[in-house]
């Protein structure tokens, strides 16, 4: 069971990455398209200025989805890793139940305004506009599930203390492992 709940997870993980190769293909190629028009054949497509700005909305969205899961935004953790394990404990429980209610608030606003998003259509392609905005819905529900199961996880006592520390940096990782080296150094001289 856990096995097939971690592949369907997988799957997800991999979709949204593909859909943002898909936006990010749809963005170079409409906007690159229409410059080249515009520059050697004075016109140019419509359609290519919403699209590309569609296409940018979906990616923001399900990039969030994607930097939550790897741990990669932007952080400040110079208090957090002054602490002990208990206190990076509770510093990260009460991160991730902000992240919930924020994700939470995300899903229930574009609940209340869906109405008002589906009954517009967008101005050049006329489309509903809640094929723009309701990425909204995806993300507010993937992004209240990654930290729900982190919670759960922290309950069970299944969080590595290295994922205490959400900020993922370059280098980060190698600098971890030096300050572990001094550490056992230190303490192993001192023994001796």
């Amino acid at each position: 069971m856990s096995s097939l709940l971690d592949k369907l997870v997988s799957g997800f993980f991999r979709l949204i990455e593909a859909i943002l190769v898909l936006c990010m293909a749809v963005m170079l190629v409409m906007v690159f398209g229409n410059v080249v028009l515009r520059l050697f054949f004075n016109t140019g497509i419509d359609l290519s200025e919403e699209m590309p700005r569609f296409a940018f909305v979906w990616m923001t969205f399900l990039g969030g989805i994607i930097g939550l899961h790897r741990r990669s935004h932007l952080g400040v953790d110079m208090v957090v890793q002054a602490l002990p394990i208990f206190g990076r404990k509770v510093c990260w429980a009460i991160s991730q139940v902000i992240m919930l209610i924020c994700a939470l608030f995300i899903f229930y606003g574009t609940w209340l305004q869906h109405d008002i998003i589906a009954g517009n259509a967008s101005p050049v392609a006329q489309i509903s506009m809640l094929w723009v905005y309701g990425v909204s819905y995806v993300t507010g529900a993937a992004i209240a599930m990654i930290c729900l199961a982190n919670l759960v996880r922290l309950a069970r006592g299944q969080v590595r203390d290295d994922e205490l520390i959400d900020v993922n940096e370059e280098g980060m990782a190698e600098g971890l492992e030096a300050e572990r080296e001094l550490k056992a150094q230190g303490t192993g001289g001192a023994k001796q």
